[in-house]
């Protein structure tokens, strides 16, 4: 056994118990918050115990002390008398090797723990389902540094056991995107090692949110404007951690539909890629018609107050093939549609028996609200346009997602949409993977959806916010997942800048969850309550690549650290 780093104090005001202990250590010697220690205890025990916080103390009384014996306050001098000083450090028990969680002794011995033992203090020695999620560190900066692969069992990420990832973290240096894209890497790479007729099978539909980040995941990184020896490096992290270096396997993009006279296009992906993406088959331009689609329109109005329903009914109307009001379904198109609609939200309209009234209780000042939303998302948008025609390939994007398949990427891109837009969009889609795991396409050829779906969604503040309306559709559909998506395979990946700004219900129904650097604001909120100060304050000062992550198979928080993306990066 190595030789012990230090000793446990115990005093009347500072007691151990089963939960804390404290102990003293050489001023100079490396030690870092996560960092685990061992203890020798009773019956042959060890105890762990995970740092906390460490602390410097000397002898002086005061800080008048120190003052006084530098001649007064004399910078240049040194003190005459050397001040006894010690560190001591604050740690939380983790583990005892024979489940005996009675207080450890005074002055009883600390040692650093070697690599086995710290991977059974953290419970990371009986993890079933193994996924990787990072590599940690100990002792870092000494000649003891210990690097390891950390896993958590997936079935408390995918289900059934717990579902759900919720990421949060400043813009840019927290990698966010970077850290889910990582986790997807692996999940898709164990899934693609199983038997084909295995029960399990996954697939993924992830939204592109920022310019073309996500828009050729199935690339390489060529790892142009890092520094000389990146890319092995990289490469090296990636089989530590047994995972391949190649970018993701499957992919299909699908973009908004412009035509090609439109002068503005709908993405940030080049023409050239574009026209090479179609011709490798893999990818697809999306539409929406009217008559496909008009079910999804209540999605246009998710950040719309509706406390009286009135856009709720005015869509239920439209809905309703047998309405007078909309031709008795004869409306089919949506040049036809918004015709309509402008009719209805006349001052009066005259009806069949000459007599003045507002369409069916609904006031003209509703119907006129509903007109400038439904004008200004679909009017002059080619996206909003007839039926798509597949041999120009166009797509109905629930079609598309109906019949998605084992270890299928699919990446929508949102990125150059306006937001009303891209909630539309990503409502719709979350709406049909939905229903489509509760069953509701059985009946249709060729559906046959994997296990899992897993929906990934930056900047999940837009859509499942503490201040998004209650009546919002969208939020009814990631509340609905987020509740009940566990038992039905579908899975969420959000990500946001302020973990407190996100619905309760939403971070609450989270199985792990992953804090990246933020500011003292943000953890000073009630969301961050269960973690200990040290830890808020280090938050403050993360890396890029470094995340606090919480999961219910681990027995502490953990620091982990991931490598950098695999797949081709745009530089900004």
């Amino acid at each position: 056994m190595k030789n012990p780093i230090g000793r446990i104090i115990a005093t009347e005001k500072v007691p151990t118990t089963m939960d804390k202990f404290t102990f003293w250590t050489d001023a100079d010697l490396k030690l870092h918050a996560f960092d685990i220690v061992k203890i020798k205890h009773i019956d042959d025990s060890y105890s762990f115990g995970v740092i906390e916080n460490i602390s410097h103390i000397t002898d002086a009384q005061s800080f008048l002390t120190s003052f006084i014996s530098s001649d007064y306050g004399d910078v240049t001098v040194d003190e005459p008398t050397l001040r006894v000083g010690m560190n001591y450090v604050e740690a939380s028990v983790s583990y005892n090797s024979k489940n005996l969680y009675t207080p450890v002794h005074n002055n009883a011995p600390v040692y650093l723990a070697s690599a086995d033992e710290i991977i059974m203090a953290l419970g990371l020695d009986k993890i079933q389902n193994p996924l990787v999620c990072g590599s940690l560190k100990m002792y870092e900066g000494t000649s003891e540094e210990i690097t390891l692969p950390v896993n958590l069992n997936s079935k408390f990420i995918l289900g059934p056991e717990g579902a759900h990832l919720n990421i949060s973290g400043i813009s840019g240096l927290a990698s966010k995107t970077s850290y889910a894209m990582f986790l997807m890497k692996a999940v898709q790479e164990q899934y693609l090692k199983m038997p084909v007729d295995s029960e399990e099978s996954v697939a993924f539909v992830i939204f592109n949110v920022k310019g073309k980040d996500l828009m050729a995941i199935h690339s390489p990184n060529d790892f142009k404007d890092d520094s000389e020896g990146e890319k092995e490096r990289v490469y090296q992290e990636y089989k530590d951690l047994g995972l391949s270096t190649e970018p993701f396997k499957k992919v299909k993009y699908f973009i908004p539909y412009s035509s090609n006279s439109s002068a503005k296009q709908s993405t940030y992906l080049p023409k050239e890629d574009i026209e090479e993406y179609i011709r490798e088959g893999q990818l697809q331009k999306f539409k929406y018609s009217y008559e496909d689609d008009k079910e999804s329109l209540e999605m246009l109005f998710a950040d719309v107050d509706d406390s009286q329903q009135t856009m709720e009914a005015i869509i239920s109307k439209i809905i309703d093939t047998t309405d007078p009001d909309f031709g008795g379904g004869q409306v089919n198109t949506w040049e036809g549609f918004r015709e309509k609609v402008d009719e209805l939200s006349q001052k009066s309209q005259t009806q069949g028996r000459g007599t003045q009234r507002t369409s069916n209780e609904i006031s003209v000042l509703s119907w006129r609200k509903f007109k400038r939303i439904v004008n200004k998302a679909t009017k002059n948008d080619d996206m909003f346009a007839n039926r798509a025609d597949s041999s120009r390939h166009e797509c109905r994007l629930a079609d598309a997602i109906k019949h998605i398949s084992n270890n299928d990427v699919y990446v929508i891109d949102v990125a150059k949409l306006p937001e009303d837009k891209q909630a539309f969009v990503f409502g719709d889609a979350v709406r049909t993977i939905y229903n489509l795991k509760l069953g509701e396409y059985d009946g249709e050829n060729g559906i046959n959806p994997p296990s899992r779906i897993i929906v990934f969604i930056d900047e999940l503040n837009k859509y499942a916010s503490k201040d998004t309306p209650k009546s919002s559709p969208i939020l009814r559909e990631i509340l609905d997942v987020t509740e009940r998506g566990r038992s039905l395979g579908v899975v969420l990946f959000g990500a946001e800048q302020f973990r407190s700004n996100i619905h309760q219900r939403v971070t609450g129904n989270c199985s792990t969850h992953a804090y990246g650097r933020t500011n003292s604001i943000e953890t000073s909120t009630k969301d961050y309550g269960s973690l200990p100060s040290t830890y808020k304050n280090m938050l403050t000062r993360l890396e890029q690549g470094d995340y606090l992550i919480q999961n219910p198979i681990f027995r502490s928080l953990l620091k982990i650290r991931f490598p950098k993306p695999i797949y081709k990066q745009f530089k900004k």
